[in-house]
């Protein structure tokens, strides 16, 4: 209550409530910065789990044609005469394995189960489809993405591991041969996994709620 008694008595209460306003304010807004920067930090975890499970997608999944699977053969496993048709395969399944493990840090439990389980594969020698895996974090994506789930009439072919592409190494060979041949190697170093690398950041929705 606010005592009229004196002015002293009246400026005293009056500061009061001044300083219990303000402090009620401050904490306020203390509370408000803490919620949003913990709501900033958890935005930035989910843009990143998703940039990496969608790298691992069009790592796994981005072909629809030719070898779906993955051959495990490696280099030491090979002949000499082998060896220059089997360096797209090695490439695959090394930007597999790396997808692999990716998905084993950041995926959901089904996930993980799948990768670890197709990891398991590679290490025994055998070739290893992809598609499950692939149904799995576009499934999870899009929910996360808040988008609407696949119509349930579409039929998709099987997907794969990506192809790497040749264009980087047609370049490289150009080049090299210009400048008097034998740069086959070189081109061959160019090629490079279509998606592997600088995937478009696709930014959740602030609610969006991931498991």
């Amino acid at each position: 209550m606010i005592d009229f008694s004196s002015w002293h008595s009246l400026l005293a209460t009056l500061i009061g409530l001044a300083l219990f306003t303000l402090i009620g304010v401050g904490i306020r807004l203390l509370t408000m910065l803490t919620i949003q920067q913990r709501r900033e930090r958890m935005n930035r975890q989910i843009n990143e789990r998703l940039r990496v499970l969608m790298a691992a997608y069009r790592t796994l999944g981005g072909s629809f044609t030719g070898d779906l699977v993955v051959d495990p053969a490696h280099k030491r496993d090979l002949s000499a005469d082998q060896l220059s048709s089997s360096d797209r395969n090695r490439r695959i399944r090394d930007a597999v394995e790396a997808a692999l493990s990716d998905i084993i840090l950041l995926g959901t439990e089904e996930q993980v189960r799948l990768a670890g389980r197709a990891a398991a594969e590679l290490v025994t020698g055998r070739p290893v489809p992809t598609h499950d895996l692939v149904v799995s974090l576009r499934n999870f994506i899009r929910k996360a993405l808040n988008l609407e789930s696949l119509p349930a009439d579409l039929v998709l072919p099987e997907q794969g591991p990506t192809r790497p592409s040749s264009n980087g190494g047609s370049k490289g060979e150009g080049k090299e041969g210009g400048k008097g041949g034998g740069g086959a190697g070189g081109g061959g170093g160019g090629m490079g996994m279509q998606g592997s690398t600088e995937p478009g950041l696709h930014h959740a929705d602030t609610e969006s709620h991931i498991p």
